[in-house]
């Protein structure tokens, strides 16, 4: 069923202009835009925007907009070509290997991180699932793989299964992730098909699901009903957000979602600095001067459990947490590092504050 449903997705300019006005020139300069990075917008997702609302934060998150002509940043801004091992592995860190498993999602994120592959190119995707375990097998320090793309719940259940079951006998494994949005695009992935709840049920390591919900909107009565079948696996979720302009950069409303996240059993795990990627920096990316000032405002209006997050940069040189801003400086530690030398180094920088990436400031 749920795949059924896929195929009513809003896909092209002429489907959108049903939702929202185009003045003919936007009409053309759109169709222009999704060439370069395709539209996709579930019907569920599109029943909760607010079209009305010429700043509905949905809206901004799903539907093109004309600041994605700035070709300003980089499609590869955590070089995630280095970590390469081969086509759909990479292996950054020692305790993860990741596996890019689709390119596809059950809707396109307008700032998306890997803009370069979704719905577009398969070059990076896994061609050969036993290959990669084959890596994982001879590399003991592994101990979790992370299974993401795209994403992951796009696939059937029956592909999801073979995965699992590749890995389940690596001793050295002790738990596998999923990086998805389905849950929030695709409730009925979810509320819908019984077999993967019990693939999930019986599976003999921990599965953790890593969500990224980034705005309150988002938690549906769908959702959360989702969310309670999932947990009910043993599954345990994590969220992480991106710190978006227009979205969530607001005090309140990063409070509310957190809070929102801890009421229905979601951990807060992250809150990412927007990377400086091509057609999504300008849109979405705040400065690291003012994305600080947010976070430690929110973090008042929250429990302890709310604020358990980390306000992260996903650099080319590992995951570096954005720490605070005393008098003219602000300072960093690494939270993990491609370089081990680096792991839990701490630093600082001379505060500019117009810089939104590690790489502006000197």
């Amino acid at each position: 069923m749920w795949r059924k449903e896929l195929k009513t997705n809003i896909r092209t300019i002429d489907e959108l202009k049903k939702y929202i006005r185009l003045t003919k020139l936007e009409e053309n300069q759109f169709k222009n835009i999704v060439k370069y990075h395709p539209m996709n917008i579930t019907k569920h997702y599109l029943s909760l925007i607010d079209f009305e609302d010429p700043d509905d934060p949905l809206k901004k998150m799903v539907i093109p907009s004309l600041e994605e002509m700035n070709l300003s940043g980089s499609y590869d801004t955590s070089d995630e070509k280095s970590s390469t091992i081969l086509s759909g592995l990479q292996h950054k860190y020692p305790q993860t290997a990741l596996i890019l498993a689709t390119n596809i999602c059950a809707s396109y994120c307008r700032f998306c991180f890997r803009k370069r592959l979704v719905g577009l190119s398969s070059r990076e995707v896994v061609k050969n699932f036993e290959h990669a375990t084959d890596y994982i097998k001879q590399h003991e320090e592994i101990n979790n793989v992370l299974i993401t793309g795209g994403d992951p719940l796009m696939l059937r259940t029956e592909v999801i299964r073979g995965f699992l079951e590749e890995l389940e006998n690596i001793e050295h494994l002790n738990f596998i992730r999923f990086g998805t949005k389905v849950p929030v695009f695709l409730p009925n992935r979810i509320l819908k098909d019984d077999e993967l709840l019990k693939l999930f049920r019986n599976y003999n390591k921990q599965i953790y699901l890593v969500m990224q919900i980034d705005h309150p909107k988002e938690i549906t009565s769908e959702l959360k009903r989702a969310v309670k079948k999932l947990l009910r696996t043993g599954v345990i979720i994590n969220n992480q957000t991106v710190l978006l302009k227009g979205v969530n950069d607001k005090p309140e409303i990063l409070a509310n979602l957190q809070s929102k996240l801890i009421s229905i059993g979601i951990n807060p795990y992250y809150v990412f600095q927007c990377r400086p990627v091509k057609r999504v920096k300008r849109s979405f990316q705040l400065s690291l001067f003012k994305g600080l000032k947010i976070v430690e405002e929110a973090k008042t209006m929250m429990s302890g459990h709310g604020k358990r997050f980390k306000y992260i940069m996903s650099h080319k040189t590992g995951k570096i947490e954005i720490i605070g801003i005393l008098d003219d400086e602000i300072y960093f530690k690494y939270h993990q590092a491609k370089d081990p030398k680096n792991y839990g180094k701490f630093f600082k920088r001379k505060l500019i504050k117009s810089a939104g990436w590690l790489d502006e400031l000197h």
